[in-house]
């Protein structure tokens, strides 16, 4: 018998707890902060977004008007094949610029709120900092030119697509995503106060929703203007 080891043992063990006590309170205290910060940005900017809800839906009508003046029948006769769905996206892509870009200033405010928090999770810290990148392409990317690229792709006789159109697909699709992000990892971190902003920001993020499916209508008269095939 060797009495010496398993009382080192056990203060090896009282020590490596009171070690890891502060560690884990300022741990805590960290997902704390940084979870009171990120819901609040949330919250702000979904609130804002509903508040141009109208104006938003309204921005892809601007697009089918440009479509209608500039370039009418653009892809007439074309088919539909993986060129057609490329161009289906920038549509798509013009249609969410044109509604996001209303209130750039709150997407970069976002971004900069968020973009630095980090949680003592390294999957929910990734989570919202793909998310935040995501806002900020989308902030910072110039609308198409849609006119411009279709008239490009008709010209090669609907064969070969314009670079523009390629370029802007590999940066927006990756970056496409809706304005509200909750993680549901964020609940174990959450104040009762907390959960309450984010119960807000969820119904919120439904009008959101909501609207977008309502801009299903106006993608679809503009590809009936354009006679482009999905």
């Amino acid at each position: 018998m060797r009495p010496g080891i398993p009382t080192v043992a056990i203060v090896a063990s009282m020590a490596a707890g009171l070690c890891a006590g502060p560690a884990a309170s300022a741990a805590r205290a960290s997902d704390a902060s940084a979870t009171k910060q990120y819901i609040a940005a949330n919250y702000a900017l979904v609130r804002t977004a509903r508040s141009y809800l109208r104006r938003g839906e309204a921005a892809p009508l601007a697009v089918l008007a440009r479509v209608t003046r500039e370039c009418p029948r653009a892809a007439a006769a074309s088919p539909q094949d993986p060129q057609s769905t490329e161009l289906s996206n920038e549509v798509i892509g013009a249609m969410v610029i044109a509604a996001y870009h209303l209130d750039v200033p709150g997407l970069r405010r976002f971004v900069a709120s968020v973009s630095q928090l980090r949680w003592s999770s390294s999957r929910l810290t990734a989570a919202v900092r793909a998310y935040a990148h995501k806002v900020n392409v989308l902030a910072g990317l110039a609308p198409p030119n849609l006119c411009a690229d279709l008239r490009a792709w008709a010209t090669s006789g609907f064969k070969a697509l314009p670079a523009s159109t390629l370029r802007f697909d590999a940066v927006f699709m990756p970056a496409w995503v809706a304005l509200g992000e909750l993680p549901g990892s964020l609940r174990a971190h959450e104040t009762p106060e907390e959960k309450s902003v984010a119960a807000r920001s969820y119904a919120l993020e439904v009008e959101l929703t909501d609207g977008e499916a309502r801009a299903v209508e106006s993608w679809g008269k503009i590809m009936n203007e354009l006679e482009l095939k999905p």
